[in-house]
C-alpha cells in the first residue's frame, strides 16, 4: 500500500471527510477523493460508505483503519522521543484521568505544569473509562485503580480518602444524621450503575446502609459521574460519599459523620514501558508527586 494514500486515508476516518480531512492536510478536497479512490482501487475494496451526511468505514476501512491507527500513533511516539531535546523537555504530551480528578484537581495545577515546562504541548483526555495506553490512545494515566496489563508501569501517587457530605441548606432543611441508621432517613446520592466505574467499591456507602438495620429503603439520586455527584451536593440534592480531594475544602459543604470513612482508593501515575525514558512523563511524574505533597487530602 502507498505511504501517502495509507495518511490520507487515516486523515479521512479521523475526520468523517474528505473536506475536513483536506483542511488538515493542507490538500483540496478533490485530492483527498482521488487518494482514497486510487487506494481502493489499489486493493479492490471500498473502505468508505459514501453518503449526503459524511463517510462512514465499511468492515474492511474499520480493519485497515485500526491498523493504520496504531501505525501512527507508534510513529508519533517515536518521532516525539528522537526530537525530544536533550535538556529541556518538549513535544506532546496526552493525560487521561477520571473526570472528577481530571477536571479539578488536576486541571487547577496543569497551569504550573505548563509555566513550568513551556515547550511541552498538553491535551487532558478526561473519562471515567480507561483509555487504552498500549494502543497510544494516551500518553500517561492518573488512575484509581491499578493497570491491568503488564507492559505498563505505575508509580503509587497517593492514596484518596472518601468522607460524607451535604450541603448546610439540606442538613438545615432535613436534620443531620448521627448514626448509620439515621442515613436511611435522608436521601443518598451514589453513582449509578455502570460497566466502567472510576474506582472500586464505588457504592460502598449504599452497601454500608443496605447491609444494616434500617426502618425504610434507602432514597436514592443515582449519577454516574463523580463530579455531578459532587455539584449535585453542592446544590442540597443530598448525602452523598466524596472524595476529599474534591469536598474537604469547600466551604459550601458539610462533613456529615465525621469519624466515617469509605474504602481508601489509591492514586496511579501509568505509562507504557516504551516510554519509560522520555522526558516529559518523568517531569511530569516528578511534577504531580510535589503536588500531590502539598496537597492536604
Amino acid at each position: 500500500m502507498d505511504w501517502d494514500k495509507l495518511r490520507v486515508f487515516h486523515a479521512v476516518a479521523e475526520a468523517g471527510s474528505f473536506t475536513h480531512a483536506g483542511e488538515t492536510l493542507n490538500l483540496s478536497q478533490s485530492a483527498v477523493s482521488r487518494q482514497i479512490s486510487h487506494l481502493e482501487e489499489s486493493i479492490s475494496t471500498p473502505l468508505f460508505h459514501r453518503h449526503a451526511r459524511g463517510l462512514i468505514l465499511t468492515e474492511q476501512g474499520e480493519i485497515l483503519y485500526q491498523t493504520a491507527h496504531e501505525v501512527f500513533a507508534k510513529l508519533a511516539s517515536t518521532e516525539a522521543l528522537i526530537s525530544e531535546g536533550r535538556e529541556v523537555p518538549k513535544g506532546p504530551l496526552r493525560i487521561t484521568t477520571t473526570v472528577a480528578f481530571g477536571s479539578t484537581w488536576l486541571a487547577a495545577r496543569i497551569g504550573g505544569f505548563l509555566e513550568r515546562y513551556p515547550e511541552i504541548s498538553v491535551t487532558l483526555l478526561i473519562n471515567d473509562y480507561e483509555l487504552d495506553l498500549s494502543m497510544r490512545q494516551a500518553d500517561v494515566a492518573v488512575r484509581l485503580t491499578p493497570p491491568k496489563q503488564p507492559d505498563l508501569i505505575q508509580r503509587h501517587l497517593r492514596t484518596i480518602r472518601f468522607h460524607l457530605y451535604a450541603s448546610p441548606d439540606y442538613l438545615a432543611s432535613n436534620g443531620t444524621p448521627e448514626s448509620i441508621e439515621e442515613l436511611s432517613d435522608h436521601r443518598i446520592v451514589i453513582y449509578g450503575d455502570s460497566p466502567h466505574p472510576p474506582f472500586p467499591k464505588v457504592n460502598w456507602l449504599r452497601d454500608l446502609i443496605a447491609g444494616g438495620r434500617r426502618r425504610k429503603p434507602i432514597t436514592t439520586m443515582q449519577i454516574n459521574n463523580y463530579y455531578a455527584i459532587f455539584r449535585a451536593v453542592t446544590g442540597g440534592v443530598g448525602i452523598a460519599a466524596l472524595p476529599d480531594y474534591l469536598a474537604a475544602n469547600d466551604e459550601r459543604l458539610v462533613r456529615v459523620l465525621p469519624d466515617l470513612e469509605g474504602p481508601q482508593t489509591p492514586a496511579y501515575f501509568v505509562y507504557p514501558e516504551e516510554m519509560r525514558h522520555s522526558k516529559r512523563i518523568t517531569v511530569l511524574r516528578d511534577f504531580l508527586i510535589q503536588e500531590v505533597a502539598k496537597t492536604s487530602f
